[in-house]
């Protein structure tokens, strides 16, 4: 892997980690469309700790909301009233929302990384993704803010952040969808989804750094390549955070949408003329 290819792969990670269009899908398609071939475990470890620059991307932009989430958890639990306030309540749902896709992870996480190489049925999936988020702008009434949030809601939030593990699905467009079929309003899902993604992100990336220093040379040859992702990956990924929350004030998801048909569309029409001409 270049640098160059690092550098796109880094601005593709923090543009669409939080935007709900599907980083994984981006970084497993963007290289096949253009021909780019890398070894299996490279891309593996090289995209779950580039995500690890999208992680310093939303606590630099959540670092005042996290910092009251765990000093209210912390004074909660020596005052022994854990939920005596938002802050400490919201963090507390964090953990109960996270829980549902870690059980599912232990079970199906090997079966689902055998996807990672089935670009045509990625390409469905990123479609059927866009179907979900149009479900969730039909029927959700979006009359709750994050105040409102309660421990049911977590949990069914978090249930849908297992969908998340299809490649090309998204987390992100996994639990805002979730959170607005639970009749949330469009930032407040938003937002409760980017401080969802804080311990995911976090775990996946250690697993990565596990695999990186047990496969011999691997760490000497990407150095580089995983800075330059990291950078991009952080720096992009804030500015997507920003631009992304301000736009759902009062905009809806549509072109999301639209974009995940064209560009899952495109994608397919690649792989069935691909195949055709095999």
């Amino acid at each position: 892997m270049s640098i160059f290819q690092a550098l796109i792969l880094g601005i593709i990670q923090g543009l669409t980690e939080y935007i709900p269009v599907s980083s994984t899908a981006h970084l497993i398609l963007v290289p096949w469309l253009l021909g780019w071939n890398f070894d299996p475990t490279t891309t593996v470890v090289f995209n779950i700790l580039v995500q690890w620059g999208t992680l310093v991307g939303v606590v630099l932009y959540f670092w005042r909301d996290i910092w009251a989430i765990v000093r209210a958890v912390m004074t909660g639990l020596l005052q022994r009233r854990p939920f005596a306030s938002f802050e400490a309540r919201l963090g507390w749902l964090i953990v109960v929302a996270t829980i549902p896709a870690v059980i599912a992870g232990v079970f199906i996480k090997d079966y689902l990384e055998q996807l990672y190489t089935l670009y045509l049925v990625i390409s469905i999936v990123l479609m059927l993704g866009g179907g979900l988020m149009l479900a969730a702008e039909r029927f959700g009434q979006r009359t709750r803010d994050l105040k409102q949030l309660t421990w049911l809601d977590a949990i069914i939030i978090g249930v849908w952040q297992i969908l998340a593990m299809l490649p090309g699905v998204s987390r992100s467009s996994a639990t805002v969808s979730g959170g607005m079929l639970r009749h949330f309003n469009r930032e407040d899902a938003a937002r409760f989804s980017f401080l969802m993604s804080i311990p995911a992100l976090l775990g996946a990336g250690v697993v990565a750094l596990k695999e990186l220093f047990e496969a011999p040379g691997l760490l000497a040859s990407l150095a580089g390549p995983l800075v330059v992702g990291f950078l991009a990956a952080a720096l992009s990924g804030y500015l997507s955070i920003r631009w992304l929350l301000g736009y759902l004030k009062s905009r809806s998801l549509r072109v999301f949408i639209v974009y995940r048909f064209i560009f899952g569309g495109l994608c397919l029409a690649v792989g069935l003329f691909r195949l055709a001409t095999q």
